[in-house]
């Protein structure tokens, strides 16, 4: 007992509290791990990341999930949010993302998506359109090419942009639709080849934030989002392609 009491004296004030947790959208796994120590080693506040498409994550809030920020792919789910009152302010965005088409082979992919009619391509991932906007993203650039009747037969669904890279990474499916910030990492950029699509194909990704009403650490979370508009956060986010 008297170690115990000896160890809470010696331990930091933040190791003992509880970590910030931050709802995630999928696109946005990779740039938050350095998100998350930059902003950890000038606050001191620990952070808990959970991954999961956009429109998951905001089900689980719905539902009274104790996340205290809640990063988005889009603005239309933090929107919904706040509408129904469950954030402490109107979502602001944090960034703006773009689309890569992406495969592991030596297939030559460019922005046209000619290569997408090329026999050898039989499956093509994309995101779920329900609940993640990357992958509404995906469809409507389909749409504006008018090859989305041409490659509906190849595509094969994921729940969110990271069962995309899977598939891709692991072959299951030659081409993937994914996010530039997913291609960008560091763990990542050597693997496979990929291309920008533009964005007159589709509306630009515009990703919100808001801090959860059912939060406990206002504070801290608040200080999250001034972090997102901070020089620092600023570079990370452009390391990682958005604007």
């Amino acid at each position: 007992m008297k170690n115990l009491l000896l160890y809470l004296l010696l331990c930091p004030l933040t190791l003992l509290a509880q970590p910030l947790r931050v709802a995630v959208a999928a696109n946005a796994q990779f740039v938050m791990e350095q998100l998350k120590i930059a902003f950890q080693q000038t606050s001191g506040v620990a952070v808990e990341s959970i991954v999961n498409s956009s429109g998951k994550l905001t089900t689980q809030i719905q539902q009274g999930a104790p996340y205290d920020v809640f990063l988005s792919a889009d603005m239309t789910y933090p929107q919904t949010l706040h509408k129904a009152g469950l954030t402490t302010a109107a979502p602001v965005v944090y960034a703006y993302g773009s689309l890569v088409l992406w495969t592991m082979s030596e297939l030559p992919v460019t922005a046209d998506l000619k290569a997408l009619s090329d026999p050898a391509i039989r499956h093509i991932a994309v995101a779920n359109p329900a609940t993640a906007p990357y992958g509404e993203a995906a469809i409507a650039f389909l749409k504006y090419r008018k090859l989305l009747d041409q490659a509906q037969p190849k595509i094969v669904y994921g729940e969110s942009i990271s069962q995309v890279n899977q598939y891709v990474l692991s072959g299951a499916a030659e081409v993937g639709f994914t996010a530039k910030s997913v291609v960008l990492d560091p763990s990542l950029t050597k693997r496979g080849h990929w291309v920008d699509l533009p964005q007159t194909g589709y509306k630009p990704i515009a990703q919100g934030v808001v801090v959860l009403k059912r939060t406990t650490q206002l504070k801290a979370a608040n200080q999250f989002l001034a972090f997102l508009r901070s020089p620092a956060a600023r570079r990370i986010l452009q390391q990682f392609g958005y604007k």
